[in-house]
């Protein structure tokens, strides 16, 4: 039958993998019209298909009614498809849902070691993905929804499986410290800063080194012309009565006189009133 898991599926977390989704949910997915029509008859290879016809994620809406990614989903836990299959789902760049989808399931059946070392390389994608549930339509960031999976327990209205936490898992020695690509970048600048203030010190000292030898060449050579300036030829300044004379000659008369006849106040001649 169409709700039943294939024959010889494994059982994930000691019950069968339809189970990781709540009852209600379940039903609802198995009496919806996207289930009927489109997942009936799909294996693991068409299943792409409808991955990549994906345009949200999220859990339910309206009125209780399951999105079409958790219909797959569902589907992919009846299928329960080879570990090769879902790591070549995440290789997708370019079909993102499909990625989520499977990102999704292997949350729910994989083991704490295995979830973190094939979901964290996901965190360094950026794209933006459609989330639809109860309140409508709104954006994440893949990498958001990534490190929900791994950190929170429920994610699209799905109560998530526990598993162990990293630090604890670290402490066991099962997995490696995790490597941070902002930690990495600030060590690089901090590499690059280094060698850069490096090379700035070794170009300024090298700069006031050559100005400091070229000061020193311009001191011991004597200049051909001679200065002006009364102060720096060693003579002193010539005064008269106390006040100071300069030798250069005045520019004061001008060659050049005025033809307009000047008239002082005193000469000019009243105008003359007329008789009333």
């Amino acid at each position: 039958m169409a709700n039943t898991t294939v024959k010889g599926a494994l059982a994930i977390h000691g019950q069968n993998p339809q189970f990781l989704i709540e009852t209600v949910i379940r039903n609802r997915i198995w009496e919806s019209t996207y289930w009927k029509e489109h997942c009936f008859a799909l294996t693991a290879e068409s299943l792409i298909n409808k991955a990549i016809e994906l345009r949200c994620i999220g859990g339910v809406y309206g009125n209780q009614r399951p999105t079409e990614f958790l219909c797959l989903l569902l589907k992919l836990l009846q299928l329960q498809p080879e570990k090769e299959i879902l790591i070549e789902y995440l290789q997708a760049d370019e079909f993102k849902y499909m990625r989520a989808l499977a990102a999704m399931y292997i949350r729910m059946t994989f083991d704490a070691v295995e979830v973190y070392e094939l979901l964290e390389p996901l965190m360094k994608d950026y794209q933006k993905l459609r989330h639809r549930d109860m309140s409508g339509y709104s954006l994440i960031y893949f990498d958001e929804f990534i490190y929900s999976l791994v950190t929170e327990e429920r994610v699209c209205d799905i109560i998530l499986p526990r598993i162990a936490k990293r630090q604890t898992l670290e402490e066991n020695g099962e997995i490696g410290p995790r490597k941070s690509r902002l930690l990495d970048a600030m060590e690089g600048k901090s590499e690059d800063g280094g060698s850069h203030r490096s090379r700035s010190s070794g170009r300024s000292s090298s700069r006031s080194s050559s100005r400091s030898r070229s000061s020193r060449s311009r001191g011991s050579r004597k200049s051909p012309y001679r200065s002006r300036n009364p102060s720096e030829g060693g003579s002193s300044p010539p005064f008269v009565d106390g006040r100071y004379v300069s030798r250069t000659p005045s520019r004061s008369r001008s060659p050049y006189r005025s033809r307009s006849r000047s008239i002082s106040p005193d000469r000019m001649e009243p105008e003359p009133t007329a008789d009333v």
